[in-house]
């Protein structure tokens, strides 16, 4: 299982150290330090819709130029702006040996733990 996300990131260091009190083994991808791959991200938008991948809440987007922010029509130009500025991204995206996770909701992922798609 591999967690994609952003170390310094509240709701990744939560979702973490549920895996970790669960027991459940995964590899870390850090945005900022591992960089984003293209190809990863396409899925993703594709599985989850970029509408969903695309973070609107957060201050990195709110700090983008208007123009920029306007410009996202689609999921090229989402895909082009998270590229850019990986904090745009929804953290964190859990890419399971059986289903993938979007986010960070306790309750959904013990759900998920006790069927076996959380692993």
């Amino acid at each position: 299982m591999k967690l994609y996300g952003i170390k310094t990131c509240d709701t990744v260091k939560k979702a973490r150290k549920f895996l970790d009190e669960a027991g459940v083994s995964y590899a870390f991808h850090d945005y900022k330090k591992d960089g984003v791959d293209i190809g990863k991200l396409e899925r993703f938008a594709a599985e989850f819709g970029w509408e969903t991948v695309l973070n609107r809440r957060g201050t990195t987007w709110r700090k983008l130029d208007d123009a920029v922010r306007d410009a996202v029509t689609d999921a090229a130009g989402a895909i082009a702006v998270m590229r850019e500025n990986p904090s745009t991204i929804k953290r964190p995206i859990v890419e399971g040996e059986t289903r993938n996770f979007i986010g960070f909701d306790p309750e959904a992922w013990k759900r998920a733990l006790e069927r076996g798609d959380l692993k």
